[in-house]
C-alpha cells in the first residue's frame, strides 16, 4: 500500500511550485537594461549627453538621430575595439580620460576638448561600451 505525503507537504509544494511559476512569468517579462561596465556611468544618461555635445557632428552614432558626421571615426562597434584612438587600451579608465582630455591621452588628436566632467565622461563611457 502505497502512502500519501502529509497534507501540509502536498500544499507547501504545490504554493512553492506556483511561486516559482509566477517570478518567471514576471522575470519574462522584464525589459533588459543596458548596463555600465564604467563604474559610476549611466546608459542612459550617456545617450543623453552624446546627444547634447552633438558629438554625432564627427561621428556616426547608432541610436542617436542625425549622428552621421563623417570627420571622425564611425563609432558603432566601439565597446568590442581593442584600443581608442589607434593605440589607447580599450578600458573604461581610458575612456572617460579620453573624453576629458582627448589632447593629453593622445597629443596631435584632431578630438577637441568638450569641457566634460568626470561624472559626464564616464556617462558617457558607459553609453559607448554599449555599442557593439
Amino acid at each position: 500500500m502505497r502512502t500519501r505525503p502529509p497534507y501540509d507537504s502536498v500544499r507547501k509544494s504545490t504554493r512553492h511550485a506556483g511561486l516559482m511559476l509566477v517570478s518567471a512569468m514576471l522575470l519574462g517579462g522584464c525589459k533588459d537594461e543596458p548596463r555600465s561596465i564604467v563604474p559610476g556611468g549611466e546608459v542612459e544618461q550617456g545617450l543623453r549627453l552624446v546627444t547634447q555635445y552633438q558629438c554625432g557632428a564627427c561621428h556616426t552614432i547608432p541610436g542617436v538621430q542625425g549622428a552621421a558626421g563623417s570627420d571622425g571615426p564611425a563609432l558603432d562597434t566601439i565597446g568590442r575595439l581593442s584600443y581608442i584612438a589607434g593605440g589607447i587600451p580599450n578600458r573604461p579608465d581610458n575612456m572617460v580620460r579620453w573624453l576629458r582630455v582627448p589632447h593629453a591621452v593622445k597629443p596631435g588628436t584632431e578630438m577637441p576638448p568638450m569641457g566634460l566632467t568626470e561624472q559626464e565622461a564616464r556617462h558617457m563611457a558607459a553609453f559607448l561600451y554599449t555599442l557593439r
